[in-house]
């Protein structure tokens, strides 16, 4: 089992670094095509990647996930619909720092609501490392920014959302098929997105091949489509049922820091000494997530016994 929890978080750690590094290309893309229309094409694409791969390999899972197994999907595809839609109009509000802060606070939010939704309490290592997983967002992100604006508003609803999506993975992807459950999810994204564009934003001059075929659009859109989302959701649901919700938070936290990283590699961005020491405390709370409790009770143990030798 716990191979299989190191493997997880691996693979989540993977996921994470594909959304850091994916962000610089979405923020380019977005200039282009508006953001609701670009995450309604890019889910689509998602879930039209997949569908007929969930047929290939068991065509009946559909039929096994019964009625709670769609409503279940869908109310995670509406959690993570709300997170990408508070992001998406909370940006044109505040900065991309203060953002990414703010979204990462669902590493504290995820073991708030894991408490008060599901009574599940996490063990104390894992607490301790949302804890430093938190003061490592401050210091990468917000140290050097303003005061409070209303976008920040937007993009707490933004964790909250993201949170909230991260807290039911967990409960519901140990009873449902994987690949049905993450479609649906990734179904109903693209469904409101582009409900949210036809409303919204400017649909008929938008969704257009002139636009979507720029090479800046149509590259971000099949990294996305493909490894960004049909990959990192496939992911995500298969494999919190070996991890817990607050370590899938605290190791998605890496995702800003790998976003920096790779805006200072492509972009030459500045990386200020608070933001490298926040990074080196999210990894040090992604680490202490990792080492189980008994392992400090066996080292105060051990060192009782030693003691009572002398």
């Amino acid at each position: 089992m716990k191979n299989k929890r190191f493997l997880a978080d691996s693979i989540l750690l993977i996921v994470a670094l594909i959304w850091g590094t994916t962000f610089v290309m979405v923020q380019n893309a977005i200039s282009i095509l508006l953001p609701h229309s670009f995450n309604g094409i890019r889910f689509a694409l998602a879930s039209l990647i997949l569908f007929p791969i969930i047929l290939m390999i068991d065509r009946n899972s559909f039929t096994s996930l019964g009625k709670r197994g769609w409503i279940a999907g869908t109310l995670l595809g509406v959690f993570l619909f709300g997170g990408y839609a508070f992001q998406t109009v909370g940006l044109l509000y505040t900065s991309a720092s203060k953002a990414g802060f703010i979204t990462g606070l669902n590493v504290v939010l995820v073991p708030i609501f894991s408490i008060l939704l599901l009574k599940v309490l996490p063990k104390w290592p894992t607490i301790l490392g949302s804890i430093l997983a938190a003061v490592g967002l401050y210091l990468l992100t917000m140290v050097e920014t303003s005061s409070i604006q209303f976008g920040d508003f937007l993009i707490f609803m933004c964790a909250i959302f993201f949170a909230l999506q991260i807290v039911f993975t967990g409960k519901y992807a140990p009873n449902y098929p994987t690949l049905p459950l993450a479609w649906i999810q990734i179904s109903v994204v693209a469904i409101l997105s582009l409900i949210f564009a036809f409303l919204f934003e400017d649909f008929t001059h938008q969704v257009i091949l002139g636009v979507i075929l720029q090479k800046e659009v149509l590259f971000a859109l099949f990294i996305t489509a493909v490894f960004a989302t049909t990959f990192a959701f496939v992911a995500q649901t298969m494999l919190q049922t070996y991890t817990t919700s607050t370590r899938v938070a605290i190791i998605f936290s890496m995702e800003p820091v790998f976003a920096a990283l790779t805006s200072y590699l492509i972009q030459n961005e500045r990386l200020t000494s608070f933001a490298i020491i926040g990074g080196l405390f999210i990894i040090l709370g992604m680490i202490l997530a990792e080492i189980p409790p008994e392992a400090f009770a066996n080292k105060i143990r051990f060192k009782s016994k030693r003691n009572d030798l002398v």
